[in-house]
């Protein structure tokens, strides 16, 4: 088993719905708060379930949520499928988009999953496909001898301010004999420092900079702004992440 076939499954990672639903909103809400004008090209790259990209393609001209997992695409398809503004698009599609097309990208909790290659195969396709002044966001990394004990405590802090702790703590054990945790030993997960991940972004073309906040709850992790052209300031704030922290 590779990381594709473990998301082309149901998968214990959430630690039940109220979990994923919280996940789901607070991406969904942060991702709002990147779109820079109301007909902007959006693409989700890695985007999951994607619960409330409703809220999110109401915000922009268009967006584009691309899986790996043909599992999730499919459900992807019976939720969104009708909806005139959102394209739903397996990765290697995602090519056949026009260079230039695209005003902001999205990767979220994704590059752990790839390999350095993978990634800067990736990176050179996300430059062609990001207008001069578009962003690309890549969040969530992992920096290296990140503690799995650190990830657990931000996520028993999201549970007890969403309202799931208990569910979390299960979550947690039920986590520890999974193939998720099986797999993480097996094949790793690929981890960046902010220096690295600076280069390899500027040795792909990008201006590049840390953002000040990462998307989601576990600010232990990172998020990145890159884009062809000089950075355009952009106000990133931090906003709980517990039940009332939805804007959309």
């Amino acid at each position: 088993m590779n990381w594709r076939d473990y998301w082309n499954q149901d998968t214990p990672i959430y630690s039940g719905e109220r979990h994923k639903l919280l996940h789901y909103r607070g991406v969904a809400n942060d991702i709002i708060d990147l779109i820079p004008f109301s007909e902007a090209a959006i693409l989700d790259y890695g985007c999951g379930e994607a619960l409330f990209a409703d809220r999110v393609a109401a915000r922009c001209g268009h967006l584009y949520l691309s899986d790996a997992a043909p599992l999730v695409r499919g459900r992807l398809e019976e939720r969104l499928g009708s909806n005139a503004k959102v394209s739903i698009l397996a990765p290697e599609e995602v090519s056949a988009l026009p260079d230039g097309a695209l005003d902001v990208i999205i990767v979220n909790s994704l590059l752990q999953y790839l390999s350095l290659e993978e990634l800067r195969t990736l990176l050179g396709l996300w430059r062609d496909k990001l207008s001069a002044q578009g962003r690309l966001v890549i969040a969530d990394v992992v920096p290296p001898h990140l503690s799995p004990v650190t990830d657990a405590r931000a996520l028993l802090s999201f549970a007890w301010t969403g309202g799931f702790l208990k569910s979390a703590v299960v979550g947690l054990g039920r986590t520890a004999f999974s193939d998720y945790r099986r797999l993480r030993g097996a094949i790793g997960l690929s981890q960046y420092d902010e220096a690295e991940m600076l280069d390899i972004l500027r040795a792909a073309g990008f201006h590049a900079e840390r953002a000040p906040v990462n998307l989601g709850h576990n600010q232990a992790r990172m998020t990145f702004f890159a884009s062809p052209g000089p950075l355009v300031a952009l106000t990133q704030t931090s906003r709980p992440c517990g039940p009332e922290s939805s804007t959309a």
